[in-house]
């Protein structure tokens, strides 16, 4: 995990809603949206309000930076977050920040 580029990707508030949205999938989306492989990108768009484009770029950047894992389906894609990846993050922020 890239430190710096994680923050860089913290640092907007429309990634870290997806994040906290995906903390507790059932709750924040419709069930035909959520399943055990994740979030539909369709529904997280939905709920943003953006285009497709701006929520596939967000997504895009929070897995390359490892917070989330994409698991693809034929043609759906769904994403949820990586909690090995975040509790790694806060490890770091108690013990090295």
């Amino acid at each position: 995990m890239e430190h710096v580029e994680v923050f860089k990707a913290l640092s907007n508030k429309a990634r870290l809603q997806i994040l906290q949205w995906l903390k507790d999938p059932t709750k924040n989306f419709p069930a035909e949206g959520c399943c055990e492989n994740g979030v539909c990108v369709g529904q997280i768009q939905l709920k943003m309000g953006v285009t497709q484009s701006t929520a596939s770029e967000y997504l895009s950047l929070l897995q390359r930076t490892g917070l989330l894992t994409v698991t693809r389906q034929g043609q759906w894609t769904y994403y949820k977050r990586n909690e090995d990846a975040i509790r790694e993050l806060g490890k770091l922020i108690l013990e090295d920040l």
